[in-house]
């Protein structure tokens, strides 16, 4: 017994060293005719997809199927770890019902001139239910095979067992002092029987819900009794952006501010947005976004879900030289586009207009969008066009998630939600 602990504590130290930002995205679509994909708490869109362990906390999973046709789309769920590796334990250990279930709510597209079919369901259903805390990958999948896989999203089953206290504050360090936001924060493990708390819990932060730049794998700076302390200078440091740009879609008739013009043709719309610009040496100044974030909504229609429309929008990104950067690529960032820098979501430098131009297939409702310059021989080496300001309002999710010596899977402990500003003024100090 005695050589299988000190095994364990041996393991455990080895993921220890890992890269502590090294990040798996567990989000994607993996079909072209697929859109607008949305799971959320029920009633809110805004709200990161958590589950409480055996409450009645209820999800909404919607999504569009543009060959406008019905189709066998199956779900599950995969328990993975707390860097979304899958575990290795049958989905019988850890769903409780069918390990597979068909989406069999759907419903043609009405008004709308995109067709398109839409799909819904509210999670979880009773006869399949998440049975242990964890993160789980919701997979959708055709036909009830599992190797035909559609999309994934990142759902959070949460059984709650420890207390977080957090504070947001600005770093000392002189080369942050006035760009990043630093997060400090205990935890209080009181109740669990640890041989190596620095080891068994492990810790992930958000900022505004994205997955692609998470923090965790770190150790705690202090244990005092049954509180971890995660109060290290050169932790859990964000560069805090700026507020996110923004684009209202929310109606194709009447245009907004950001739309520079429309071309109606007789089965689609394109929408052309004003040219943007890097906006790294602009004033920081405070308005309401939605965080990277976009919801589906119209103006003129009752149930944006299955009878708003889809036009082909237009970005396009002016660069202070009119030239192209040189050794690096443009994308375009967001819940848009899942953060995932792919073919579809990089600009192409146009040498007649001196823009970077692409063009996406988006659904009515209101999104916020930002840009980020990625090495051509790095893609980790990222450089966001907003400028930083310490004072930028971000949202951040504490994630905590215990493993005992012999569990097999990361428990979901405790999560605890920080906002950096409480006072949202309207002008930049």
């Amino acid at each position: 017994m005695r050589h299988f602990k000190i095994l364990s504590i041996l393991v455990w130290a080895l993921h220890s060293v890992l890269p502590a930002i090294a990040q798996h995205a567990p989000e994607g679509i993996y079909k072209d005719n697929i859109k607008t994909v949305r799971l959320h708490v029920y009633g809110d869109q805004q709200a990161m997809p958590v589950y409480k362990l055996n409450s009645t906390d209820r999800m909404e999973l919607h999504f569009d199927d543009l060959d406008a046709n019905v189709k066998n789309y199956y779900y599950t769920y995969q328990l993975c770890d707390y860097n979304w590796q899958p575990v290795n334990l049958s989905p019988f250990d850890y769903i409780k019902g069918f390990t597979q279930q068909r989406l069999a709510t759907y419903r043609y597209s009405s008004i709308a001139f995109t067709r398109y079919t839409h799909y819904q369901a509210i999670l979880p259903e009773t006869n399949c239910i998440p049975s242990r805390s964890g993160n789980y990958l919701l997979k959708v999948f055709l036909d009830g095979d599992t190797s035909k896989l559609v999309f994934t999203r990142a759902l959070l089953v949460l059984d709650a067992k420890t207390a977080i206290s957090a504070q947001l504050v600005q770093p000392f360090t002189p080369q942050y002092f006035k760009t990043h936001q630093r997060l400090k924060f205990a935890v209080n493990t009181q109740g669990f029987n640890m041989v190596n708390p620095a080891q068994q819990v492990k810790v992930k932060v958000l900022q505004n819900q994205r997955w692609d730049n998470a923090q965790g794998n770190l150790p705690p700076t202090f244990i005092r009794g049954t509180t971890l302390e995660y109060n290290n200078e050169n932790n859990f440091v964000f560069a805090a952006g700026k507020e996110w740009r923004w684009l209202d879609l929310r109606s194709l008739r009447l245009l907004s501010d950001r739309i520079e013009r429309a071309d109606n043709k007789k089965n689609t719309v394109d929408i052309f947005v004003k040219p943007d610009i890097d906006l790294n040496t602009q004033r920081y100044m405070y308005y309401a976004d939605l965080n990277g974030n976009y919801q589906v909504v119209t103006y003129e229609t009752i149930n944006p879900y299955w009878q708003g429309d889809y036009a082909t929008v237009h970005f396009s990104f002016l660069p202070v030289t009119q030239a192209p950067y040189e050794g690096k690529e443009l994308y375009l960032i967001g819940q848009l586009t899942d953060y995932r820098l792919t073919d579809k979501t990089r600009l192409q430098f146009n040498e007649s207009r001196g823009m970077y131009e692409c063009s996406l297939f988006l659904k009515q409702g209101y999104y916020s969008y930002g840009y980020t310059l990625v090495d051509a021989g790095n893609m980790q080496q990222r450089t966001d066009l907003e400028g930083n300001y310490w004072e930028t309002e971000n949202s951040y999710t504490i994630l905590v998630y215990y493993r005992g010596f012999s569990d097999q899977y990361d428990q979901l402990i405790g999560i605890s939600h920080v906002n950096s500003r409480t006072d949202k003024p309207g002008f930049s100090f």
